[in-house]
């Protein structure tokens, strides 16, 4: 008896030693994992104990995740021309009516909020928190001030990872932001305003929404009406870079305001399900509605800058139209009203490979029934060249599924497309810019433009104001519509100057500097 004792316990002691060696294998080694994997490893070992059932009492979900989220302060080159504030909290203030503050001329500041995601400093928050900064610095819950290292920005779903020089850090655990429901609690963390750690809370109001905040950014994308009855004539797609952003925002009443961009929306079990991004105000300040980044497409776009340094995204390789009850655009030939509309096949792309046409309306991806474009954007969003996705497809009255492989940015031709954007129009003027819509046009009474879509820090038009968003009507005099045409005027200037004339929300401007 007492030998078999003594068998059971060594072998207890082995296996013991055997788990505890092994763990701390894969811990030496978390270095290289994802960050999933480094979440499974930190919260095995300090487990949520939160409640969240019967009772509205959310006290122990604020605790658990208020250390996690951070003060992020930004500063930026100073601006030495006249015009608005660049400040990359306006973008969001001036799409909902917030107005643009007059520009400074010292170096400006700014700040956001930050939610650390694992203990070796990784923290993922807003592109537009940090975008264009020359100084990150994050200041932590026990008021350590720690300079953050950018490790990669996606203006597609305006987010961003950054990185700081600390170890043994809080961390909120990720939740899964498909489990979310219209109708729960969820708490909004960040510092307000420049306040300290401060906890809102509200109701989830809706889901898959997308406001066009981050196509913003690609404005001059878009087809127009006259192009689209030409292709529809001539079978000739417009000559137009590929909308690349990503909407699908998570809706919240939990009070938001300037300085929660980049903060944690968490559930009332302490769980990360979303990335505060924008609010709906006609002041800029909190009147409503809150908008946040589902945490699952997030944990793809860390993920992928963990591993390769930028984000690897797929493509079905498809243009389609919304249907729904309203009248249905020029063009569009069918009587549903509801699904993905099917009006153009890219060549060459995966949707093409696996046999859809135009003309096919998409009814679901992956057995989830979509309705709007967010809802195909974000699942597709959070896969890779190569990953395989099931389409459902209504096509002469029958559902069919297809099995579309997806492939890279190649296959859209944005590799080209992004090409161009390098070229001496960048170097000269330090900005990129697209072609100006004919809304845009009639809304200002041009004839012609281009719209900049980014400036570069330090740079011509950086330096004298010229601001992202604003339309160009003329450079040195010539009228210009394309970046080919802003490229053929530059050397025209006289005495060696540039001149530019355009418009904005603010009225026209004209602009003379150095050529460079």
């Amino acid at each position: 008896m007492k030998k078999i004792l003594g068998i059971t316990v060594l072998a207890a002691f082995i296996g013991g030693a055997a788990a505890i060696g092994g763990y701390k294998l894969f811990e030496r080694n978390q270095s290289g994992s994802t960050i999933t994997e480094k979440q499974n490893l930190y919260f095995a070992n300090n487990p949520l104990k939160i409640s969240s059932a019967g009772t509205a009492d959310f006290t122990q979900a604020a605790a658990a995740v208020a250390p996690g989220v951070v003060h992020i302060k930004t500063t930026y080159a100073a601006q030495s021309g006249g015009g608005r504030s660049s400040s990359p909290f306006d973008m969001m203030e001036d799409f909902f009516g917030g107005g643009g503050r007059q520009m400074q001329r010292q170096p400006r500041a700014a700040s956001g909020s930050g939610v650390i995601i694992s203990q070796d400093g990784y923290i993922v928050t807003n592109n537009h928190v940090v975008e264009n900064a020359e100084k990150v610095e994050v200041v932590l819950t026990d008021r350590r001030k720690v300079e953050a290292k950018v490790i990669g920005r996606d203006p597609n779903t305006d987010l961003a990872l950054i990185k700081v020089n600390a170890t043994g850090l809080p961390v909120v655990k990720m939740g899964n932001s498909d489990n979310v429901q219209v109708g729960e609690w969820v708490l909004a963390v960040g510092f307000p305003l420049d306040l300290n750690t401060t906890v809102t809370a509200g109701i989830v109001s809706a889901k898959n929404r997308s406001i066009g905040i981050i196509g913003r950014e690609q404005q001059g994308n878009e087809i127009t009406e006259e192009e689209y009855r030409e292709y529809q004539r001539t079978g000739k797609r417009p000559d137009r870079p590929a909308n690349t952003s990503i909407e699908s925002f998570i809706q919240t009443d939990a009070a938001i305001n300037p300085g929660n961009s980049g903060g944690a929306l968490v559930n009332a079990n302490g769980e990360l399900v979303g990335i505060n991004s924008a609010i709906a105000s006609q002041s800029g300040y909190n009147q409503g509605y809150g908008f946040a980044i589902p945490v699952n497409l997030a944990r793809k776009i860390v993920d992928d800058f963990m591993k390769y340094g930028s984000v690897k995204r797929g493509y079905i390789g498809v243009n389609f139209v919304p249907l729904s009850g309203e009248d249905k655009p020029e063009g569009i030939k069918t009587n549903e009203i509801s699904g993905l509309y099917v009006n153009d096949v890219v060549a060459g792309g995966g949707a093409a490979a696996a046999g859809i046409k135009s003309g096919d309306v998409i009814k679901k991806v992956d057995g989830v029934v979509i309705n709007d474009s967010p809802d195909l954007q974000e699942r597709v969003g959070r896969l890779n060249p190569g990953d395989k996705v099931k389409l459902t497809v209504l096509r002469d009255g029958a559902l069919k599924d297809y099995t579309v492989t997806l492939k890279g940015e190649a296959s859209v031709g944005l590799t080209a497309k992004n090409a161009t954007s390098k070229g001496a129009e960048v170097s000269k003027l330090g900005a990129t810019f697209a072609p100006a819509t004919q809304a845009q046009k009639s809304k200002y009474g041009i004839n012609s433009g281009v719209i900049v879509t980014s400036v570069t820090t330090g740079k011509a038009f950086d330096n004298i104001g010229v601001e992202k968003g604003l339309i160009i009507t003329k450079v040195n005099g010539q009228p210009v519509n394309s970046v080919a045409d802003v490229q053929k005027a530059l050397p025209l200037g006289r005495n060696n100057m540039v001149s530019i004339s355009g418009v904005g929300e603010q009225g026209s401007y004209n602009y003379s500097f150095p050529a460079q």
